[in-house]
């Protein structure tokens, strides 16, 4: 009895001391002074600042207010009007992973309303840093929505 009771108080030591030995902690606070560069922000604000004014172009190409580039959710809406696509597309357009193919699907409207190729339609969901621009500043006109005229 007398041995079982030191291996059981044996064993409840190992226990606690290797749960002591898993559940550390460090206490390693360095700070820097310094806190980063600011040119990735400044970049990063440039970029949306070039998608913008390109979507504000593009609504207006399209007959649409270019002020509408700047509503988070609005701005799907008019999407969704100059391609010819229902409402309704907003809602797939909150669903997690459906939204990548619904983006897609519209870029390529968008780019068929304009007269350009699936590729490019492609090129608008993808790359769209290069391709809004050209959509928006280039020669390109709106043709009234890809996706009606489609339809049979």
């Amino acid at each position: 009895m007398k041995s079982l009771l030191k291996l059981s108080l044996t064993a409840f030591c190992l226990l606690l001391s290797i749960q002591c030995l898993l559940a550390q902690e460090t206490t390693d606070y360095t700070t820097s002074a310094g806190g980063g560069s600011p040119v990735p922000g400044i970049i990063g604000l440039l970029i949306g600042l070039l998608i913008i004014v390109a979507m504000w172009k593009v609504f207006t190409k399209a007959g649409q207010p270019g002020w509408a580039a700047i509503i988070p959710i609005y701005n799907l809406y008019i999407w969704c009007k100059i391609v010819g696509r229902p409402w309704w597309w907003i809602l797939l357009m909150l669903i997690p992973f459906v939204n990548f193919i619904v983006a897609i699907v519209l870029s390529i409207d968008l780019a068929k309303s304009f007269g350009k190729g699936a590729g490019f339609g492609i090129g608008l969901a993808l790359l769209g840093i290069i391709f809004w621009p050209i959509l928006g500043f280039g020669s390109a006109q709106y043709q009234g929505p890809a996706a009606v005229a489609a339809r049979p």
